[in-house]
């Protein structure tokens, strides 16, 4: 994304996007488990990484409701006092989307049944869920997170998660 907003499900990488991943190699070993979002942003990204990767739902993005496909700006000028509620407190979620609570429910169930080395491709929301879930913080702290595009986040499990690294490829 180049301007603030909440991406569409459909949203597609942009040019800039797409020459920046053309150019990354990943990691070596690669793990034989590769898992995308079934976002369009995610499967394009693994096609350009030169991965055949497995859809996986759990790995969605938030559910925006309302407001998928609009910027922050736009948000803002129809309805400033939604907006402002939603900055101060964003685990209720956009209107007619999906809570924060729901969304960590989503990804701690998906982290759960992992088995094994797994790369997967998805959305700086969901990885802030999966690094909440590793860490058990709270809700409100998620947002504190900075994921930049194209983030590399390593987890490891060994009686309980933990956070090796986080870092811009």
């Amino acid at each position: 994304m180049r301007e603030g907003g909440f991406p569409a499900p459909g949203e597609a990488v942009d040019e800039g996007g797409s020459r920046a991943t053309a150019g990354l190699r990943l990691p070596r070993p690669t793990p034989r488990t590769i898992v995308t979002s079934p976002m369009a942003a995610a499967q394009q990204t693994a096609d350009l990484l030169g991965v055949a990767a497995q859809v996986e739902p759990a790995l969605r993005d938030i559910d925006h409701g309302d407001w998928a496909g609009r910027s922050f700006a736009d948000i803002h000028a129809r309805d400033p006092g939604a907006f402002a509620r939603w900055l101060a407190d964003p685990a209720p979620g956009a209107p007619g989307g999906e809570t924060m609570a729901m969304l960590l429910s989503r990804v701690g169930a998906w982290m759960d049944g992992i088995d094994g080395d797994v790369l997967a491709i998805t959305h700086p929301m969901v990885i802030r869920a999966a690094i909440g879930v590793a860490l058990d913080l709270p809700q409100q702290a998620l947002l504190r997170i900075d994921i930049a595009p194209l983030s590399s986040v390593t987890l490891s499990f060994n009686r309980g998660w933990r956070l090796q690294a986080l870092r811009p490829l």
